[in-house]
């Protein structure tokens, strides 16, 4: 009887599971999936806003992967994703490292600070870093200063820009990194900790042996999601550097941007869309495989 009550609820349940998930997935398909066929549609094609589209076949696709700017720029985005999201993961570990051991109280207190950053626009954000790395009265040449070493043109100069310009993506990411990492460290069980100490583990001895391990879906998340993100930044190249100087810091959706705003026909800014986002889909597989490779070896 129970049997047969369970194979009838089935059914019921999986309508009303569709039914629950119908909104989610008409709004999925009206803003992301038509766009995305509509788009690959069009990358085969000479498309204008003005005149008749005329159909050019991989000829956007061979335009960009034959375009230097392009290339480089992916080559860039990768270089500021490396400055970044490692830079982010160990701070992020080390601010939930710490609230996890304090005060209730106090571990509140933390969290909100470290999520500010992220409720202030990226424009914002921009604005404030250039009042920051100003050559004549900004914070950033004042507190070099003190280590008698000269000021710097941080967004002007070639090989300061990129470098520069990771420092407000890491500010600005810390905060969901943090929590969500946190998050990790909280939901590992305290008995574990509690037999490591009485076999005399150390801090270190704990950390590495118990606390990495387990957070390893963690890790691989944040780096993925970390990644994807930064490789795209648009917002911080836009108002800081502009792409510049000397394309020091084009990263690849500013170059696409310009493409889209500047050229007659947008097949090329699509076409460059759809590489990328192989490009991305590629190495976040590959990050997957690996750390999670690891994970079985442990």
């Amino acid at each position: 009887m129970r049997g047969a009550r369970r194979t009838r609820r089935a059914p019921r349940d999986t309508l009303i599971a569709f039914v629950m998930l119908a909104p989610a997935l008409v709004l999925l398909a009206i803003f992301v999936i038509w766009p995305m066929v509509q788009s690959a549609y069009l990358s085969f094609f000479d498309w204008s806003f003005y005149r008749e589209s005329v159909f050019v076949g991989f000829d956007n696709f061979r335009r960009v992967l034959t375009d230097d700017a392009f290339v480089a720029s992916v080559g860039r985005g990768l270089l500021f994703a490396l400055m970044v999201v490692p830079t982010q993961l160990v701070l992020a570990f080390a601010f939930a490292s710490l609230v996890a051991g304090v005060s209730r109280r106090l571990a509140s207190v933390l969290k909100v600070s470290v999520f500010i950053p992220t409720a202030i626009s990226t424009v914002i954000a921009s604005i404030i870093f250039i009042l920051i790395y100003q050559y004549r009265g900004g914070i950033a040449n004042w507190a070099i200063g003190f280590l008698g070493i000269e000021a710097q043109a941080w967004l002007a100069d070639v090989g300061l820009a990129l470098p520069a310009m990771a420092v407000p993506a890491i500010w600005l990411g810390l905060g969901v990194a943090a929590l969500i990492m946190l998050a990790g460290l909280l939901d590992i069980p305290a008995s574990y900790y509690e037999a490591a100490v009485l076999d005399g583990a150390g801090w270190w001895q704990r950390t590495f042996a118990i606390t990495l391990p387990l957070m390893k879906n963690t890790f691989v998340y944040l780096t993925i999601a970390g990644f994807v993100a930064n490789v795209q930044q648009f917002e911080l190249p836009l108002v800081l550097t502009k792409g510049g100087p000397q394309d020091a810091t084009m990263l690849p959706n500013l170059l696409i941007f310009s493409h889209f705003r500047d050229d007659p026909t947008v097949g090329y800014s699509i076409a460059a869309a759809f590489l990328l986002f192989i490009v991305l889909g590629t190495i976040s597989a590959l990050i997957f495989r690996f750390l999670n490779s690891t994970q079985s070896e442990d």
